[in-house]
This record gives structure tokens, C-alpha cells and sequence, in this order.
């Protein structure tokens, strides 16, 4: 019986062993992809973080760097935990998952409730922010992203094209006779913001507000469905680990 028993725990073990093996193979390919998040976030979504009145845009993705950074790291050791049954390692690598864990949630909580917020803080901030730092020294990575939004979206102003029209720049002798930014234009070419018309001018009502909105929203609940996401399947890594462990202290004894 005694035989039965042990035999029936190493069994055990060895299915615990595969199955985080397994576990940690998956895990390893989810850190690269939180990693390809962030690094996406940072390198192609962020020109228009220096239009954004807070920070916390930019935190989520910092978080996502290093969480699939961490993750990585972690996937390696939780390999190598598991085939060398070393228990210390496999303690290091629950504080790691438990890390990773907690870092994940913060993500998608922050990501969540900045998407709460954004809309608010928009309408508070945008205009002011192109009418006041636009073409001005010192804001030259303003002056960058209103250009590339205005011709992204297709749009003119924060609420509409007349936004220009409060403008330092625009009323300012910098200007040149413009009464927008060249960006504004259909077709741009130097000085095309001189000519206030349809068909020259994009006069859509909302303007870049909205545009801008919904775009830094839909990035948002990427990140924060990743971040929730990823969180969820960790649970089941701390607990095959848990319950590794316990199996090899047992067969210690």
C-alpha cells in the first residue's frame, strides 16, 4: 500500500512538472506579446502623449515593458525550477509570478480608469494646449503632434476649426497671414492656411477632440483587456507551482 502511494505522489509530480513546463512555455510567448504592447505604445502610439494632460497614458506602457520583460525572465526560471525541483528556485518564481501579477492588474486598472477620465480631461485641456503652446519655443513636440493629428483624423481645432482663431501663433506675425495651421489643409502646401474655405480647409464639426479620443480609448482597452487578461491565466501558474511544491516537499519526507 505504502509502495501504491508513493508511486501514485511521483506520478502526480511528473504531471505537475509537464503541465507547468507547459504553462511556462505559453507564459514566456504572453511576455513577448505584452512586451510588443508596450514597445508599440512607446514607439508608434505615442505622438500624441505631449498633447495629454496627465501621465498615466504613458505609465501603462511603461508597465507593460517591464512586466513582459519580467515575464520573460520569469517564463526561463520556471522552467528550470520545475526540472531541477530545486524548492528555493520554485519560491523565487511565486514572489516573480506574484510580482508580475500585481504589476498586470495595476496596468488594467490604471488603463481603465484613465479611459474613465480621458474624455474629461480633453475637454479641459486640448484646446488650450494647441491654441496656447502651438509653433512656441519650447513646445516643439506639440507643435509635432497637433500636425500629425490634423492630418491624421482629417481635422481642424480641438472642437473645430475656429479653435485657430484664439491662437498665439495664429495672431502673431510668425504666421505669415495664416489663419490656420498648414496642417489643416486638404492638400498642404506652404502657406495653403492662408485660404479659409470647405474645400481647402477641413471643417468638421468636433473636431480633433473626438478623433483623438476614440482612438487613445480603443489603445486602452487593448492594454487594459491585456493586462486583466494575462493576470487571469497567472493564477493558474501560482497555483501548479503551489502545488509542486508541496508535492516535492511530500516526497522529501
Amino acid at each position: 500500500m505504502g509502495e501504491y502511494n508513493e508511486k501514485k505522489e511521483t506520478c502526480g509530480t511528473i504531471c505537475l512538472k509537464y503541465l507547468l513546463f507547459t504553462f511556462n512555455c505559453c507564459f514566456w510567448l504572453t511576455g513577448l506579446s505584452v512586451m510588443a504592447v508596450g514597445i508599440w505604445t512607446l514607439a508608434l502610439k505615442s505622438d500624441y502623449i505631449s498633447l495629454l494632460a496627465s501621465n498615466t497614458y504613458l505609465a501603462t506602457a511603461y508597465i507593460l515593458l517591464v512586466a513582459g520583460a519580467v515575464v520573460m525572465v520569469t517564463g526561463i526560471l520556471g522552467c528550470c525550477a520545475t526540472f531541477k525541483e530545486r524548492r528555493n528556485l520554485l519560491r523565487l518564481y511565486f514572489f516573480l509570478l506574484l510580482l508580475i501579477f500585481l504589476l498586470e492588474v495595476i496596468a488594467g486598472i490604471l488603463a481603465y480608469i484613465y479611459y474613465q477620465q480621458l474624455s474629461a480631461e480633453l475637454k479641459d485641456t486640448l484646446k488650450d494646449t494647441m491654441v496656447q503652446k502651438y509653433h512656441q519655443p519650447g513646445h516643439e513636440g506639440v507643435t509635432v503632434a497637433v500636425d500629425k493629428l490634423q492630418q491624421k483624423f482629417h481635422c481642424c481645432g480641438s472642437n473645430n476649426s475656429r479653435d485657430w482663431q484664439e491662437s498665439v501663433w495664429i495672431r502673431s506675425g510668425e504666421a505669415e497671414g495664416r489663419k490656420f495651421p498648414d496642417s489643416c489643409c486638404k492638400t498642404i502646401v506652404e502657406g495653403c492656411g492662408q485660404r479659409d474655405h470647405a474645400s481647402n480647409i477641413y471643417k468638421v464639426e468636433g473636431g480633433c477632440i473626438t478623433k483623438l479620443e476614440k482612438f487613445i480609448q480603443e489603445h486602452l482597452s487593448i492594454i487594459g483587456a491585456m493586462g486583466l487578461g494575462i493576470a487571469g491565466v497567472q493564477i493558474f501558474g501560482m497555483i501548479f507551482t503551489c502545488c509542486l511544491y508541496k508535492s516535492l516537499k511530500l516526497e522529501h519526507y
